[in-house]
């Protein structure tokens, strides 16, 4: 499977490539150069808000207790960066989400929040490109662009409609069955996924607020880049409306998530984007800018999240209470080598914070006392609340 992802990573240059050198090169270089300042301003808007909202997002499927909400926005653009940066069908970065909140959380908890994102924003996405179609119809676009997003409208809901389904009865288990099957030892590994299927289907079942709530804050992400869209045409120099602006922004998340094996769904979006612009009588070369100039906000943006994957792996430790305040930080020792405790996301930091081991796994001897007055017992850890 890396193989094939690979390999249609260098497809999917070479079509870009030749899409680029058969529509006017030096037209298409020459409008992105005309932006000048317009171009910073589209680096950053609206796509911090867009991150802001999915953040949001992303908040609202935790079940109990979160991290804070910047450390969330940071994880999450290290996430997207290796998702967008890597050939590892967009689930790459949910790994590297896991890995970075790993110490704020028990792990299940953190997997079970990981997987319900993804569920909702693709559930936005999808109501999303609902509107796109709705708008198609609104403004008589051609019948050809209508049905083709309607065709990708039904594969999204039927791709949903399993993921979910997986989730309510346990998406973990064949991984359990797996491990028997194998004679691999799994006592620890199936008590966890077990948590996490259990934290999936009790949070679809008795957390519908959170559910919505995480919805529609991905899906004002969503609608925020028809705003994009319109923003990048007009830059650019081409007068459409913001209905216009909303079915190509539509028909773009479609066909990235049809493409979701190939990285960043090079060639792949920039060929749609070419068929959507002639569809609407904007021109393939319009086409090929409008996409390339895009691709520019992704690279700086994914270079943004690099930058703090790569400083969080070498952070000191960062402490959170349950309402996701700072405590204290504690670097890691040169002198001694020895890793500090805490809930930090630095690389290699040991878990003994709130939450992050289960009682089981304590080391033998931990201190522990009895606080005066009220008989609860604590240990050198910290206090071990839900």
């Amino acid at each position: 499977m890396k193989v094939l992802r690979v390999v249609l990573l260098v497809l999917g240059v070479l079509l870009m490539g030749l899409l680029v050198v058969q529509n006017e090169p030096t037209e298409i270089f020459a409008a992105i150069r005309g932006l000048s300042w317009r171009l910073g301003v589209l680096l950053l808007f609206p796509f911090v808000l867009v991150a802001v909202f999915d953040t949001l997002g992303w908040h609202y499927a935790f079940r109990r207790s979160r991290p804070s909400f910047g450390t969330l926005l940071w994880v999450r653009l290290a996430g997207e960066a290796v998702n967008m940066a890597t050939p590892t069908a967009a689930v790459g970065g949910e790994v590297v989400k896991a890995w970075l909140l790993r110490h704020h959380l028990p792990l299940d908890e953190v997997v079970s929040s990981v997987i319900v994102a993804k569920t909702t924003i693709t559930i936005a996405q999808g109501l999303f490109l609902l509107v796109g179609i709705v708008l198609a119809w609104l403004t008589v676009l051609p019948g050809t662009l209508v049905h083709a997003m309607l065709w990708l409208l039904a594969i999204e809901v039927l791709a949903l409609g399993a993921f979910v389904l997986a989730q309510v009865r346990g998406v973990f288990r064949w991984a359990r069955w797996l491990c028997e099957r194998m004679g691999v030892p799994s006592a620890r590994l199936g008590s966890a996924l077990s948590r996490v299927d259990e934290g999936l289907a009790g949070f679809y079942a008795r957390q519908p607020r959170r559910l919505f709530l995480s919805i529609a804050f991905h899906f004002l992400a969503w609608l925020l880049g028809t705003l994009e869209s319109y923003l990048m045409l007009r830059f650019l120099g081409l007068a459409v409306s913001l209905a216009t602006a909303g079915v190509i922004e539509a028909f773009g998340t479609a066909i990235r998530f049809a493409t979701f094996l190939i990285p960043a769904s090079l060639g792949a979006l920039e060929g749609g984007y070419v068929a959507t612009f002639r569809a609407l009588g904007l021109g393939a070369t319009a086409g090929v800018t409008f996409a390339l100039t895009r691709r520019l906000r992704e690279i700086f943006w994914i270079v943004v999240g690099l930058i703090v994957l790569a400083v969080a792996r070498t952070a000191p430790v960062r402490e959170e209470d349950s309402s996701g305040r700072r405590i204290k930080s504690r670097a890691r020792s040169p002198a001694s080598g020895q890793r500090p405790r805490g809930h930090g996301w630095a690389r290699g930091c040991t878990a003994h914070g709130r939450g992050a081991v289960w009682p089981r796994e304590r080391r033998a001897g931990a201190s522990h006392t009895r606080q005066a007055g009220s008989g609860r017992r604590t240990d050198g850890a910290g206090d071990r609340r839900g």
